[in-house]
C-alpha cells in the first residue's frame, strides 16, 4: 500500500465521481441488508405466522425501534390478510422486488461513476509518464530497455487501474455492506451474531497470510514481461542482422529462456491468487455449517428464535460472507497493484539530472560565438571520452570534426545540444554557460541531422513540421527542394500526405536522410549540427544535397561531423580528433600541407 498511496493524488481531479461512487455504495450496502429483511413478512405470510395486531403500534423511543417496525409491519400485513390474502402476498413480494431493484440500481450507478474515476486516473497517469519520459535526459534511455518502459506504461498502469476499483470496494462498499448487515443481525439475535463474529477474524488471518507474498511475485512477473517486450522490440528492429548472421536460433533461445521464467513466475503468482477463492468459499461454508448447528438449537431446543427469522438470518450471514470474500480478493489485487505502482513510480520519481536552473535564461539567439574551454567528459563510472577539448566557433563559421570512429566527434555534438552535461571545463554561448540557458531556448537555436535518420510513423508533411508546426505547404515544398527531396516526395502515392511507416521504413536510406535534412532546413536554426548528414546518400544525391547544405550553412554557425572528407573541404576550420583530444587544427589546405593524420585520412579515402 505504500506505493499505491502515492498514486492516489492522480485521483484528485475526479473527487466528485469518487463522492458519487461512495454515496451509491452506501445505498447498495443499506438496500442489500434491507432486501433480506423484507423476506421475513413474506415468509410469515407463506407459513401463516404473521402476528395479528388489532391496534396500531405506538413509537416509544429509539430503544424500541426494532419492535415498533416489526409490529407496524405485522399490523398492516394482518389487516390486509383478513380482507385479501392474495393482495397481501403481492404487496409483500412487491416490497422484496423494490428493495432488490434499489440495491442493483445503486450498484450500477456506483460502477457508472467509478468508471470515470478509473479511466481518468489511467489517462492522467499515462500522460504524466509520457511527460516524464519526454523530459528525461538521453542518458536515461541508454540504461533502460525500451520494452520495459512500454510494459510500465501499458500493463503496469492497467494493473493500477484495476486495483483502484478494488481499493474503493475495500474501503467503502464491502465494509458498509458488512456493517449494515451486522446491525440487522444484532437486532435479530445478539447471541447468534457474536457467535458469527468469532469465526470471521480467523478466516481473515488465513487469507491475509496467503496475500503477503503476492506483491513480490507480481513484481517478478511484471519485470519479466518488460524483458519479453524488449526482446520482441529488438527482434523486430534487427531483422536484417538476425537473418544475415543466421542468429535466429540464438534469439529463439533467448526468448525461450525469458518465456520459461515468465511461465515460472506466472504459475507461482496464479497459484497464490487461485488459492484465495476456494479457501474463502470453504471457510464461508464452514461458518454456515456452524451457524446451522448453533441456530438450529436455538429454534428447535431453546425455542427463543422462530424458524422464518432464522432462515432470513442465514441469508444475512451469507450476505456478510460475500463482501468478506470480496475484501480478500481486493487485498490480493491491491498487493499486485502496489507492485505495479512501485515500477511506475520508479519512472515518475527519477531525478532529471539536466533540469533547468530556477534562474535559467531565455536566450534564443547566438550573437557572437560558442566556446569549449578545457572540456572533459566521461559517462558515469566510465573512462574519460573527451579530454581538454578547446574550440571557438564564431557566429557564421563552419567547423568540421574528423577522426576515426570512437574519437569523440558525436559526443562533442551531444554536449553542444546538452544531451549530457560536461564533466569539467566550460561550454558557453556568448559567454553564458550552457547550464544557465533554458533547454527550450537552446533547442530553439539548434537543429540537427543525425547519422541514422530519425523519422516518425506519420505523413511526410507532419515529419517535416516537427520543428516548425505552423509551417505552410509552400514552406514545406521550399525546404524539400533545398534538400533535393521534393521530386521523390511527389512520386509517393499521396505526395506530402503519404504515411512513411515506422522510422520511415517505406523509404530508402537516402530518401530518409533527405527528409531529415529538409526538416532541419524548415526549422531554419541558428546553430546547425550535421552528424554524418550525407553518409546514407548515393554519389549523385550526395552532390545535390551537399550543394543544398552549403547554401543552408551560408552565414550560419555550423558544426559538421564527417567521415567523407570531400564534404568539408570548404569548412572554415577542421579539427582532427583522436581519443577525445584535438591533435590537428586548420583549414583543408593547411592540414594537407602538414602531411600528418588528416593527410593520411584523405589519402585513404582516395584509394
Amino acid at each position: 500500500m505504500h506505493y499505491f498511496r502515492k498514486i492516489l493524488h492522480f485521483a484528485k481531479p475526479y473527487w466528485g465521481y469518487a463522492l458519487l461512487n461512495v454515496l451509491f455504495n452506501i445505498g447498495y450496502a443499506l438496500f442489500s441488508a434491507l432486501a433480506f429483511v423484507s423476506f421475513i413478512p413474506m415468509l410469515d405470510v407463506l407459513f401463516q405466522q404473521t402476528k395479528t395486531l388489532r391496534a396500531r403500534p405506538v413509537f416509544e423511543g429509539a430503544g424500541s425501534l426494532k419492535d415498533f417496525v416489526q409490529d407496524t409491519l405485522n399490523y398492516h400485513v394482518s389487516s390486509l390478510l383478513e380482507s385479501d390474502p392474495s393482495k397481501t402476498l403481492m404487496l409483500v413480494i412487491g416490497l422484496v422486488l423494490t428493495l432488490f431493484l434499489l440495491k442493483n440500481l445503486s450498484n450500477y450507478f456506483a460502477l457508472y461513476f467509478i468508471t470515470y474515476l478509473r479511466n481518468g486516473l489511467l489517462m492522467d497517469l499515462r500522460n504524466a509518464l509520457y511527460r516524464k519520459i519526454i523530459s528525461l535526459p538521453v542518458a536515461f534511455f541508454t540504461e533502460k530497455r525500451k520494452g520495459d518502459l512500454m510494459a510500465r506504461m501499458a500493463s503496469d498502469v492497467i494493473e493500477i487501474q484495476n486495483s483502484f476499483l478494488s481499493i474503493l470496494e475495500l474501503i467503502i462498499r464491502e465494509p458498509l455492506t458488512i456493517f449494515f448487515t451486522l446491525l440487522v443481525m444484532f437486532n435479530i439475535s445478539v447471541k447468534l451474531t457474536l457467535f458469527v463474529l468469532v469465526f470471521i477474524p480467523v478466516s481473515g488471518i488465513l487469507i491475509s497470510f496467503i496475500g503477503k507474498q503476492l506483491r513480490r511475485k507480481s513484481a517478478y512477473v511484471q519485470k519479466e514481461q518488460g524483458h519479453l517486450l524488449s526482446i520482441i522490440d529488438e527482434t523486430v528492429n534487427g531483422q536484417k542482422i538476425i537473418k544475415t548472421f543466421n542468429a535466429g536460433p540464438l534469439f529463439i533461445k533467448r526468448f525461450g529462456i525469458s518465456t520459461q521464467r515468465f511461465f515460472k513466475f506466472s504459475n507461482a503468482l496464479l497459484h497464490r491468487n487461485n488459492l484465495s477463492a476456494p479457501m474463502s468459499e470453504f471457510l464461508g461454508i464452514a461458518i454456515i455449517g456452524v451457524l446451522l448447528w448453533y441456530g438450529g438449537r436455538m429454534v428447535l431446543i431453546e425455542q427463543n428464535l422462530d424458524g422464518t427469522t432464522f432462515i432470513v438470518y442465514m441469508g444475512l450471514a451469507y450476505n456478510i460472507l460475500t463482501p468478506a470474500k470480496g475484501i480478500s480478493k481486493a487485498l490480493f489485487s491491491i498487493r499486485k497493484g502496489d507492485a505495479a505502482a512501485a515500477r511506475v513510480l520508479e519512472i515518475l520519481d527519477t531525478e532529471n539530472t539536466l533540469k533547468d536552473k530556477p534562474d535559467a535564461l531565455e536566450k534564443n539567439t547566438l550573437e557572437q560565438q560558442i566556446d569549449f574551454k578545457k572540456v572533459c567528459f566521461a559517462y558515469p563510472g566510465g573512462p574519460s571520452i573527451i579530454n581538454d577539448f578547446n574550440l571557438t566557433l564564431k557566429k557564421g563559421e563552419t567547423v568540421a570534426l574528423v577522426g576515426q570512429s570512437g574519437s569523440g566527434k558525436t559526443t562533442i555534438a551531444n554536449l553542444l545540444n546538452r544531451f549530457y552535461d560536461i564533466t569539467s571545463g566550460s561550454l558557453t554561448i556568448d559567454g553564458i554557460a550552457l547550464q544557465d540557458i533554458k533547454k527550450t531556448a537552446l533547442y530553439q537555436m539548434t537543429g540537427i541531422v543525425t547519422q541514422e535518420p530519425i523519422l516518425f510513423n506519420d505523413t511526410v508533411a507532419n515529419n517535416l513540421r516537427v520543428g516548425k508546426q505552423d509551417a505552410t505547404d509552400a514552406e514545406l515544398i521550399e525546404a524539400a527542394k533545398v534538400a533535393h527531396a521534393h521530386e521523390f516526395i511527389l512520386q509517393l502515392p499521396e505526395g506530402y500526405q503519404t504515411a512513411i511507416g515506422e522510422n520511415g521504413n517505406k523509404l530508402s536510406g537516402g530518401q530518409k536522410q533527405r527528409l531529415s535534412i529538409a526538416r532541419a532546413v524548415l526549422k531554419n536554426p541558428q546553430i546547425l549540427i550535421l552528424d554524418e548528414a550525407t553518409s546514407a546518400l548515393d554519389t549523385a544525391s550526395e552532390q545535390w544535397v551537399q550543394k543544398a547544405l552549403e547554401n543552408l550553412m551560408a552565414n550560419r554557425t555550423s558544426l559538421v561531423i564527417a567521415h567523407r572528407l570531400s564534404t568539408i573541404q570548404k569548412a572554415d576550420k577542421i579539427l582532427v580528433l583522436e581519443q577525445g583530444r584535438v591533435i590537428e587544427e586548420g583549414t583543408h589546405e593547411t592540414l594537407l600541407k602538414k602531411g600528418k593524420t588528416y593527410t593520411n585520412l584523405v589519402k585513404l579515402q582516395q584509394l
